[in-house]
């Protein structure tokens, strides 16, 4: 699955098109990796977000085309520091 599509599905961030934006700006990472848009993330892989000053850090879980409020977070889980 792309990266900016597990975003938005996984509501980690809410639109596909900022989720992109965000991967244009370098602030998301695949695994320690820049990633773009179209890079493809897989179950296992540890994805680094910039929002700000504030870094957080998600493992894949589970990969969905769609999914409703209540089981987005179980796509993920997210690492502490």
């Amino acid at each position: 699955m792309r990266v900016d599509k597990f975003l938005k599905v996984s509501r980690i961030i809410k639109r596909r098109t900022v989720a992109q934006e965000f991967c244009s700006a370098q602030k998301v990472k695949i695994n320690g990796k820049i990633a773009k848009a179209g890079d493809r993330v897989q179950v296992g892989d540890l994805l680094t977000i910039q929002f700000g000053m504030r870094i957080v850090e998600f493992r894949v879980v589970e990969l969905r085309d769609s999914s409703t409020k209540d089981n987005a977070a179980a796509m993920y889980e997210e690492v502490i520091q």
